[in-house]
């Protein structure tokens, strides 16, 4: 059962503990996620594909395991199997430091430790977003994704301006360890929640096969769901594909340190904190799927000035990409994840989320490993500016979608209404049909 939330969320103790756990842990994450990099480039003297291969490493369990685990995490309960995923992490990303201490660190071990790092990401996203409507009312959705976001946003500004210190400080393995100290913390955080999921009566367990095609059907039937996954997965090609050769871009082509890296990094990603604080905002000024649609334009053309500069103006021109891409995706990702959990059933919402989630985070590798690719190939400036243009491309998408005159987001029980006020006929039919 949910419980009723009264007074300011961060004033519920299981919220509370939830909001402190992933705060930490994305800081750790945000530490890491540039650690890695550096280890590879710095320690082991990688090339941008090696970069792009961590990267792609990273996302690849999303496509090798992300549609049968979202049926299988509707199966279990979800505290559980999150605690689990973030036990795991915290073992493997402990093992990069170890490892260099002992002097046996090498490419394979990083591409193993990014490989198991984000097959527990996988189990613990897809249990994340459906545990979240379990501690907060229906009508607080917005405000919690929004707290956690901003607060997620604030950890990813913080850590590579502190994985730029470590690095400088203690060498780049420290920020390693930073991630797996951060994952411990959030295992303490969640252990000491108390909400428990009501146990769902008279479901009865079907092959695994069946439950995969449940969710894949519900989301290739459903216009407004299609739409996003496809967007989604051109978007994360041409983002992933920018950032996992950043870090290459930012050290070779315009001569910075990892002081400077990490700086850099850090005030480009301060723009998810405004976008995760105006989010509420263009909902209610412009309507959520107006300003989503307004978020997602003004992300795209700001990605471009990221590669044309060089020196100290390259720097601040990818700042500024960065501040800008970072605040419309961002605020466009709170209002899509909010919209979600109200429009999908509970019971399907693993499976929906997965198959989703194959399709947009399994393009995330291709984005990785196209970013190394062409990085070599073609050179990391244009390789960058090839992303940007493609980022471009992918809103084209949206626009050519449903969304484009829906001023609100549609639910199973409202329908949806245009630009003019007029009523579209919302989806809950064809929610009934495929919640099987």
């Amino acid at each position: 059962m949910t419980p009723v939330v009264r007074g300011g969320l961060l004033g519920t103790r299981d919220f509370r503990l939830l909001w402190i756990g992933e705060t930490t842990s994305t800081l750790g994450s945000s530490v890491g996620g540039v650690a890695l990099p550096l280890v590879a480039v710095m320690t082991l003297h990688a090339s941008p594909l090696t970069v792009g291969l961590l990267t792609a490493a990273a996302w690849l369990p999303w496509l090798l395991v992300g549609l049968p685990a979202g049926a299988w995490v509707d199966r279990l309960p979800k505290r559980p199997v999150m605690l689990v995923c973030n036990t795991v992490s915290m073992a493997v990303f402990a093992s990069v430091p170890i490892a260099a201490w002992l002097g046996a660190l090498t490419t394979p071990h990083l591409l193993v430790v990014a490989t198991t790092g984000g097959a527990a990401r996988v189990f613990f996203t897809l249990a994340y977003r459906a545990y979240l409507p379990v501690l907060v009312d229906s009508e607080r959705l917005l405000e919690a994704n929004a707290k956690l976001q901003g607060s997620e946003s604030a950890a990813q500004i913080a850590g590579p301006g502190l994985a730029g210190l470590l690095a400088q400080w203690f060498g780049a393995v420290s920020g390693v360890l930073a991630d797996a100290v951060s994952f411990m913390i959030a295992v303490l955080c969640l252990r000491s929640a108390g909400t428990r999921e009501t146990r769902r009566e008279g479901a009865a367990k079907r092959r695994l096969r069946a439950e995969i095609r449940d969710g894949l059907r519900f989301v290739v039937r459903d216009p407004y769901l299609r739409t996003l996954t496809a967007f989604g997965a051109m978007s994360n090609i041409a983002l992933v594909g920018y950032s996992s050769i950043q870090v290459v871009f930012l050290t070779r082509n315009l001569g910075a340190g990892a002081g400077q890296v990490g700086v850099v990094l850090a005030v480009a990603s301060s723009g998810g904190l405004f976008g995760a604080a105006l989010s509420g905002r263009m909902a209610s000024r412009f309507g959520a799927a107006r300003g989503f649609l307004l978020c997602e334009a003004l992300a795209a053309p700001m990605a471009l000035l990221g590669p044309i500069g060089s020196g100290g103006t390259g720097l601040v021109l990818f700042t500024a990409a960065g501040f800008g891409t970072g605040l419309g995706v961002v605020a466009s990702n709170i209002l899509t994840s909010t919209f979600r959990q109200h429009y999908c059933p509970a019971e399907l919402f693993g499976r929906i989320t997965a198959s989703a989630s194959a399709l947009n985070y399994g393009a995330i590798p291709l984005g990785g490993l196209l970013g190394g690719l062409l990085g070599e190939s073609i050179g990391v400036r244009e390789t960058l500016m090839l992303m940007a243009v493609v980022q471009l491309f992918s809103v084209a998408v949206l626009l050519l979608g449903p969304f484009r005159s829906l001023r609100d987001f549609p639910t199973p029980h409202r329908p949806a209404l245009t630009s003019a006020g007029r009523e579209q006929p919302a989806r809950s039919a064809l929610i009934a049909g495929c919640a099987k």
